[in-house]
């Protein structure tokens, strides 16, 4: 996997090592196949993921062990109250050379990694949460007058507590939007639970093989731009969007009557990178109408808005968007 091409053989080189990825991170993690997917989704996809569970369901763990099969610098941010942007991006120190001369030289931050865990990202104030906008869609960090690029692939993984509200600050909407996908990380199965404290117990940590490394995976890169989409593909994702956006033509009536917001175009975009990969994982070099469908929760989750009907008849994001997917996808 060498070179970005898209003959039979290449496809299945790409499709068992994204296999192999999925299945030795499941060692660890277990019973969250779709989190893993949408974890790799977005790193392949070059975007960042806001992972949202209440504690203990080992979302930290998922980066640490994504960092050591794929062979990535990690670190991780405990954002609180009292961080501040330079704790993050770095902050210029004096130094003192051998001769007694003092000059100004960069710390980088923990942002310079690969794979960033902002864990419980919603307790830090807005002004350190903006710190990570630059970072996020620039791939780039200034301080004073010098900008340094980050190393790439860069993945910025997210969590927040759903449950804890007090001390916290909602994200505001310009920055979830920066965000390729939301996941919902749920409880795991009784099966699932008694594997995990089968796993946890042992003393020893349990050995990991890498399985891609930096370059192969701007290969899977460029072999997903290469994934073809369809006239009819890009219609139904362009459509999908367009039905959450109300006071528009093309809203679903069920958008009008509970939503504030709808998502922007760049949502539309996220479907077709994440459906790409997903296409990918499936063995295709072709984007299909389901592999936006499956796509379309984690994508579109938190780029809408719902209005004071939609809290007072009971509805939530998850029921809205299940009801606007499934009527674009019985027209499709």
């Amino acid at each position: 996997m060498t070179q970005a091409t898209a003959d039979p053989g290449a496809l299945a080189r790409v499709n068992q090592a994204l296999h192999d990825v999925r299945e030795e991170i499941g060692r660890i993690i277990v019973g969250q196949r779709e989190v893993i997917d949408g974890v790799l989704i977005c790193l392949i996809a070059g975007g960042h993921v806001l992972l949202e569970g209440v504690p203990g369901l080992g979302k930290t763990t998922l980066l640490r062990t994504l960092s050591r099969v794929l062979h990535l610098k990690y670190s991780r941010i405990q954002f609180t109250p009292d961080l501040m942007p330079g704790d993050i991006v770095g902050s210029l120190v004096m130094d003192n050379d051998d001769s007694g001369h003092k000059a100004l030289r960069f710390q980088p931050g923990p942002i310079f990694a690969n794979l960033v865990l902002a864990d419980e990202i919603n307790r830090a104030t807005p002004k350190t949460q903006s710190a990570l906008l630059e970072a996020m869609q620039e791939r780039t960090v200034t301080s004073g007058n010098t900008t340094y690029t980050l190393d790439l692939p860069f993945l910025v993984m997210a969590t927040q507590n759903p449950i804890e509200m007090e001390g916290t600050y909602p994200l505001p909407e310009a920055q979830l939007d920066r965000f390729l996908m939301k996941i919902l990380v749920t409880y795991p199965s009784r099966a699932d639970l008694s594997r995990i404290v089968d796993v946890t117990v042992k003393q020893e940590e349990m050995p990991l093989r890498q399985i891609v490394d930096r370059s192969q995976i701007a290969d899977l890169r460029a072999i997903a731009k290469q994934v073809i989409v369809a006239p009819h593909v890009q219609d139904y994702a362009i459509n999908l969007v367009m039905a959450t956006q109300p006071g528009t033509e093309y809203a679903a009536p069920i958008t009008d009557k509970y939503m504030r917001y709808g998502s922007s175009p760049r949502g539309a975009l996220a479907l077709i990178e994440c459906g790409r990969v997903l296409a990918l994982m499936n063995g295709r070099m072709h984007l299909s109408t389901e592999d936006v469908e499956k796509v379309a929760p984690s994508v579109l989750r938190h780029r809408i808005i719902l209005n004071f009907d939609a809290h007072a008849d009971g509805e939530t994001t998850e029921t809205v968007l299940a009801k606007i997917i499934g009527g674009i996808a019985a027209r499709a």
